[in-house]
């Protein structure tokens, strides 16, 4: 040890509640990110807010949640019974305040730490305040986390309420951008699990009078082969039906109103509940796997006080109802024992399309049994010494690791590029699978092709979702081709293959497109990276005379050192997203053998892209 290393008064140090949260904003919001991910932070900021509106509604307090995303800064008002004005400063600045400690009604919350808009608030550049309640308002400014202006308690003929603004810290939340795909996915959870709520996004209405049963009905991606089953019950909601064509098994489970995106133990005990149900109604042991083959279902759970496995929520830990109840694993098996069975004996065409559908995964599945031993025992030799993985330390199903949300999958052609990205690469967090040439368009294949197909076999045994999203290795799963032609296609290829077969890692966020730059402008002084034409030619502006330019024609030519720049905290990723067209007929438009049809396309929309030499 040093001789000078002191330890006195002056190393102890207590931090203001908005240092403490700006220093560690990982313990309060999960990761930081840009945008680009479902689970980046600035949507975190969005939800504490959104989530305080939703508990007026729940108390009876205003039926409408406006929100307003503009440039970065984002505005929310509700119409409950309005903060009271006394307390409007503690409220948002004052750590462990709150009123849902004591209140029974707010016992099955998630949300009961009193910390949500604190966090908003410390890391906002900008954080107002305003409540109007009794033809009274108050309003309060903060920067940072720190009061700036406080008015005093005025007259109003604005309608009771509480209105937020805030935008984010571009110090804390680098080169961000709401992608609104993913604040829209957000709201409408909102509205599916709060029947007769309307929320404004941009002044747009998002409503549901049906709850789960509209969430399926809105994700559908293909043909189902019965309507929804929709069941309700005390502190349960529950939404089925099966798909004709996907053979994997898709679930949106909700614990009061937390998307847990993770599962968890009611989710477990959602799919045991249907494996006993379906057994007990036909009276014969089916395979579980060819019951829940194409299964599309969804629950809501209300649960007193619950537990979850890591900060930010997405994975339930709790065995118990509350305190004082049963098990959940009991409570949802008694529900849909009793419920679908009575379900099913009345609506018998609904039983007997079931029970077509388990003959054929029984089928499909016995003849896929042999090719399936000989890939499992292949992909178990491959995690011993995979080839084609390297793999990094933490992955995302280590829910205790803080690191866990930053864990990426870069999915590479050729060994070029591979040799760039492992070189370049955290450890810790980026892993590397390297292909070999283009994969095989997969369209209309059964998945048999999953296990006949090397590289497909071991893809999806790298990223461990044979049996579904529970134990995904990786939250970013990144396609990094070049950006050429051959590039494209690869990028098809692979969507096609998710798509087809693991729809639901496209659905719930996971699939991204990394950006890499074209160009490099750079003279003696400055170099700048490009990612399209028009950043060329503003750097070519912003460097003066003859600069020099080098295109980038495949990912192998950037050195490892300068991709490292490429893969860190500036990486740019473009989201593959799914819209409201069903998947079958988009990939039978773009991957399918309707090759006229494409031509015509092609022909019609067709742009030549042209190096102008400046000379």
């Amino acid at each position: 040890m040093s001789e000078n290393t002191v330890y006195t008064e002056d190393n102890i140090r207590s931090l203001e509640w908005q240092e403490h949260i700006r220093l560690r904003p990982g313990m309060y919001i999960g990761k930081l990110g840009d945008g680009s991910s479902p689970d980046d932070g600035i949507y975190i900021l969005v939800k504490e807010v959104v989530d305080n509106s939703i508990d007026e509604f729940v108390m009876g307090g205003g039926r409408t949640i406006e929100i307003q995303i503009k440039e970065g800064a984002v505005v929310i008002r509700d119409f409950g019974r309005g903060i009271p004005l006394g307390k409007v400063v503690d409220v948002v600045s004052k750590m462990n305040t709150g009123a849902k400690y004591d209140s029974k009604a707010f016992k099955k919350s998630v949300g009961l730490n009193g910390v949500g808009t604190k966090a908003v608030n410390a890391l906002s550049e900008n954080f107002i305040v305003e409540s109007f309640r009794d033809s009274k308002s108050k309003f309060a400014n903060f920067k940072r986390g720190v009061l700036i202006e406080e008015s005093n308690i005025k007259e109003s003929s604005s309608r009771r309420g509480t209105k937020v603004e805030f935008r984010p810290d571009s110090k804390i939340f680098n080169n961000y951008k709401f992608q609104i795909e993913y604040v829209e996915k957000l709201v409408w959870n909102y509205v599916y699990l709060n029947p007769g709520l309307s929320i404004f996004l941009n002044n747009e209405k998002y409503f549901s009078e049906d709850g789960l049963k509209d969430l399926l009905k809105n994700n559908l991606s293909g043909e189902i082969i019965h309507p929804i089953i929709h069941l309700r019950g005390e502190d349960i909601e529950v939404a089925l039906t099966h798909a004709d064509k996907s053979q994997s098994e898709q679930y949106y489970s909700f614990v009061n109103g937390q998307h847990t995106t993770q599962g968890g133990t009611h989710q477990s005990a959602f799919r045991e509940a249907i494996v006993t149900t379906i057994r007990n109604h036909f009276g014969k042991q089916y395979e579980a796997s060819d019951i829940r083959q194409s299964v599309i279902g969804a629950i809501s759970l209300k649960v007193i006080e619950p537990v979850f496995e890591s900060q930010t929520k997405t994975k339930l830990g709790s065995n118990d109802m509350g305190p004082d109840g049963g098990t959940i694993r009991t409570y949802i098996l008694d529900f849909l024992r009793t419920k679908l069975d009575n379900f099913l004996h009345k609506n018998q065409d609904y039983a007997n399309a079931i029970q077509k559908k388990i003959i054929r995964a029984e089928r499909e599945r016995k003849e896929l049994s042999g090719i399936q031993k000989l890939a499992k025992e292949r992909a178990k030799k491959a995690s011993l010494h995979n080839r084609k993985l390297r793999d990094c330390k933490i992955h995302y199903n280590d829910l205790k690791d803080e690191r866990r949300l930053e864990t990426t999958l870069f999915i590479t052609e050729g060994d070029s590029a591979s040799g760039s990205i492992t070189s370049s690469r955290d450890v810790q967090t980026q892993a590397v699978f390297s292909l070999k040439g283009k994969p095989l368009n997969c369209f209309g294949l059964s998945k048999k092709v999953v296990y006949e197909n090397e590289e497909f076999n071991l893809l999806q045994a790298a990223l461990n979702i044979e049996d579904g999203l529970e134990d995904l290795r990786y939250n970013n799963v990144v396609i990094a081709t070049d950006a050429d032609v051959d590039g494209m296609h690869i990028r098809l290829l692979l969507i096609t293959f998710f798509l087809q077969f693991f729809p639901e890692l496209v659905s719930e966020g996971h699939l991204y497109i990394l950006q890499t730059p074209l160009f490099r402008v750079r003279n003696k002084k400055s170099t700048i990276y490009c990612f399209d034409y028009e950043e060329k030619e503003d750097a070519i502006s912003q460097l003066g005379v003859n600069p020099e330019i080098t295109r980038f024609k495949g990912l192998g030519e950037i050195s490892p050192g300068e991709f490292k720049m490429f893969i860190g905290e500036n990486i740019r990723l473009e989201p593959v997203m799914l819209g409201k067209e069903h998947i079958d007929s988009l990939l039978e438009y773009y991957m399918g053998k309707n090759t006229p049809k494409r031509q015509e396309f092609i022909i019609e929309n067709l742009k030549v892209e042209q190096d102008i030499t400046e000379l």
